[in-house]
């Protein structure tokens, strides 16, 4: 058992505090912290070392990297975080914190941007994205898969090999009918199509694995609505992934494919997402189309 009295002594001193103030941000490699901190590895790593031995951190190793993370309790954190407030360096930690890890998100983004260039330059028979994704979709394991606002259902019949049961919701009556003639003449029998709004999908609450919005909350009257509904279709732990444009200006698209919102920003999207109730919210920009006016891809995963 850690002993308390050890712990408030650790964390009076000014470097530590520094330390777990940052950490308690986002956890953080020593190279990382030197970078922030403006130390030594040296200095660093020592006082890493005895707020391990306490327990006031913990470590994590990726790679050949080891990721430390601040570890308190909620109330010892608390009192710590208004210590840390008292430091003349927060601020100054903050702004070079988000330098790192904006340098960390370049450098990741790099690194894929590279893995793609190779994929399309250097052909190997057979590998291709197309293939990639059609894999990948095969080892997805959800037992009951909910695609909301499927159109045609293209998602859903890619999705419905490794499902037990695949539902399609959809306004249009001639979109639900095509995609169920398309299912049945496949032989996609796990598949179900039904009409209905995405703001309230006739599906039973709690009895869906992972549900879809894909390119369909830009289209939807109530986006907010509709991902609360998403999250009451869903069984506890279940997953929603939303796929849609991110904002831009193109006005010409409400008319041109009947859009309802000009798409979306990451912020606006994970504050819909949590007023719904969703957590472990992730956002990311996964695509730019080529031609003008160049729409981006929006992605969200969260988890009920």
């Amino acid at each position: 058992m850690k002993s308390i009295l050890k712990t408030l002594k650790l964390l009076t001193d000014p470097t530590r505090l520094r330390i777990i103030h940052v950490l308690n941000e986002e956890s953080l490699s020593v190279a990382e912290l030197q970078e922030i901190l403006g130390m030594g590895q040296s200095s660093i790593s020592t006082q890493l070392s005895k707020m391990k031995k306490e327990d006031i951190v913990s470590d994590s190793r990726a790679g050949k990297n080891v990721f430390y993370s601040a570890h308190l309790d909620d109330s010892l954190l608390q009192v710590t975080m208004q210590a840390c407030a008292e430091l003349p360096e927060t601020e100054d930690d903050l702004k070079a914190l988000k330098i790192v890890l904006d340098r960390r998100k370049n450098k990741v983004q790099a690194y894929f941007d590279d893995v793609v260039a190779r994929m399309g330059k250097n052909y190997a028979p057979g590998r291709s994205w197309k293939g990639l994704a059609g894999a990948l979709l095969r080892i997805m394991n959800f037992d009951v898969v909910a695609d909301l606002g499927a159109g045609e259902g293209f998602v859903s019949q890619l999705l419905s090999p490794t499902a037990k049961q695949v539902i399609a919701i959809d306004n249009s009556p001639s979109m639900v009918e095509l995609g169920q003639s398309l299912a049945e003449k496949h032989g996609l029998t796990n598949m179900e199509y039904r009409l209905g709004e995405i703001e309230a999908p006739p599906i039973d609450a709690n009895s869906v694995d992972l549900a879809l919005l894909s390119q369909a909350l830009h289209h939807a009257d109530k986006p907010q609505k509709a991902i609360e509904a998403a999250w009451n279709i869903l069984k506890p732990g279940g997953c929603l992934v939303i796929l849609d444009l991110l904002q831009h200006n193109l006005e010409e698209a409400r008319d041109l494919y009947a859009d309802r919102w000009l798409g979306f920003t990451p912020t606006a999207l994970e504050s819909m997402l949590y007023d719904a109730g969703f957590q472990h919210i992730y956002t990311d920009i996964v695509d730019k189309e080529p031609e003008p006016p160049h729409f981006q891809t929006l992605m969200a995963v969260a988890k009920k």
